[in-house]
């Protein structure tokens, strides 16, 4: 058979990703943050691009604005008194607190302390900041600054640093000890091993040790701990409480972790009475120790979709105009400075900016757009959810949503991630309303897991000692309630609202600690 060259002409369909598209597609996920560094960078990047005064109204003459998005309001029947209009459809495309300081105990210090992860700076900041606008510049003085009345937080390495300086005189102790500051997380955990230092340093690993010792006296109590029970046991000396009993439940923390009360009655040898009380006392203790002072500030979180629930029983939902990032192609600019350019990479260069930035601002406009589109169907199928609770939150997953609005689940998908939505019912990220569907007995509607969840966490709330719920119990009382539900399904959702098992639950409630703790 002989091979021949020759030509042949061929149509063919295909969807190309130009650097703009994947921009577009990039844009539509991120938060409102990265959103923001985004378009300061492109602020720097492109001569083109300017940013809009917020006062100053879009649409001027020579310039291209990002059109503001209208508003739609949804009623409970999933109609609309105002349709968005949108220019463009937006192009769908198919696509697919700390180290754990108790690794040689096996738990984590919310096994132990239910309320470890709520310790924070902020829980401990005072109560006022009203007598700040009592003084005399107060009132009416526009050039009252408020942070020159604010002294800044001090942190947890600045604290031990200040102690360091008064425990020791010698140079070779304070080199020690500011290199230990370093290896200090914010819990006040040392991480890290000394041998390693003290090869870095050419010192003793016997100095190390005594620098380290000394230093574990620095307040506040229980920091430099290599784990949870090294930090409570720091604690308990400092009150002097660290009795043989006392050391023995603080050796068994894996067994206070499980709420295993005679197997801690057999360690410590005491009373009931005795084990009750030691157990309270090391609740009172800090598992984090250096969360007391103050840290790396956290970002709040700023919605992005505003919802707000109207007379009649409707819902509004808008986009929050914070977010939303106002810039502007400057074509006056452009058509001046393209009159003098002379070389032909002057004029492309000036020609690639005007399409970047003209880009850019329909993308901007465009993921506004969509992101109000998918919220007011978000809004339209949980409307039972805003009005009523969390129990009457309805299954929903991508692929409803995105057939309401006719676009690919790859489109919600991206816009659901890192976006939040202020409601009646409390802050919430967009993904959060879709929840698997768990089915219903008789043939009826399917309940959400969510409420589902809810529904456990109510009813173990409201058990009496007495009476606690196992597993199997609950299943009984959820299936009385049309929850078609399996056991295995209960005790995973049960383990996931951090809730002991029965067992655990009735031996914390006969001693009183709650079924919490």
């Amino acid at each position: 058979m002989a091979i021949n060259p020759k030509l042949e002409l061929r149509q063919a369909h295909s969807l190309v990703m130009t650097p703009q598209l994947q921009q577009a597609i990039k844009l539509l996920q991120l938060s409102n943050l990265e959103l923001v560094s985004f378009i300061e960078a492109e602020l720097e990047r492109n001569p083109l691009l300017e940013r809009a005064d917020a006062e100053e109204p879009s649409g001027l003459a020579g310039e291209a604005a990002i059109a503001p998005v209208k508003e739609e309001q949804t009623d409970k029947d999933g109609g609309s008194e105002t349709e968005t209009e949108a220019a463009d459809e937006w192009v769908d495309l198919e696509s697919d607190s700390g180290a754990n300081h108790s690794d040689d105990l096996d738990i984590e210090p919310q096994d132990v302390f239910p309320d470890a992860d709520g310790f924070s700076p902020n829980a401990l900041k005072d109560s006022g900041w009203s007598g700040l606008t009592q003084g005399p510049r107060a009132s009416g003085d526009e050039d009252a600054n408020l942070e020159a009345y604010v002294a800044e937080a001090r942190t947890l390495r600045d604290h031990l640093a200040d102690q360091l300086v008064l425990a020791f005189a010698d140079p070779a102790r304070r080199l020690i000890g500011h290199h230990l500051i370093d290896m200090t997380d914010e819990a006040g955990y040392l991480q890290g091993e000394l041998e390693p230092l003290a090869e870095l340093l050419g010192a003793d690993l016997a100095l190390v040790e005594e620098t380290l010792a000394v230093m574990q006296g620095f307040e506040p109590c229980g920091v430099f701990a290599r784990n949870l029970r090294e930090c409570l046991t720091l604690q308990l000396k400092e009150q002097d409480r660290c009795d043989p009993a006392m050391a023995s439940l603080i050796d068994n923390l894996p067994l206070l972790a499980s709420h295993d009360l005679t197997a801690l009655r057999r360690a410590t040898g005491v009373s009931d009475e005795d084990l009750h009380d030691m157990i309270a006392e090391v609740k009172r203790l800090n598992p984090k120790p250096g969360l007391k002072y103050g840290s790396a500030p956290t970002q709040p979180i700023v919605p992005d979709v505003l919802v707000r629930g109207l007379p009649d029983g409707s819902f509004h939902v808008e986009l929050n105009s914070d977010t939303l990032p106002r810039v502007l192609v400057n074509q006056s600019y452009y058509a001046t400075v393209s009159k003098s350019a002379m070389r032909k990479q002057d004029k492309s260069y000036l020609s690639e900016c005007l399409q970047t930035a003209n880009w850019l601002v329909k993308s901007l406009d465009q993921r506004a757009r969509t992101i109000l589109k998918v919220a007011q169907e978000i809004v339209r199928q949980q409307d039972a959810f805003l009005a009523y609770g969390v129990r009457y939150l309805r299954p929903l997953n991508l692929k409803t949503v995105a057939d309401a609005i006719a676009m690919h689940e790859s489109t919600v998908s991206r816009v659901t991630a890192n976006k939040y939505m202020a409601t009646n019912r409390g802050l919430f990220e967009l993904k959060y309303f879709f929840t698997s569907a768990i089915a219903a007995t008789m043939n009826g509607d399917a309940h959400s897991s969510e409420a589902v969840r809810d529904r456990i966490r109510e009813m173990i709330e409201a058990e009496p000692a007495s009476d606690v719920l196992s597993d199997d119990k609950i299943v009984e009382r959820l299936k009385g309630d049309g929850i078609d539900i399996a056991r295995r399904t209960v005790a995973k959702y049960r383990e996931a609202l951090r809730i002991p098992s029965s067992v655990q639950r009735r031996r914390l409630k006969r001693m009183g600690l709650g079924a919490s703790a």
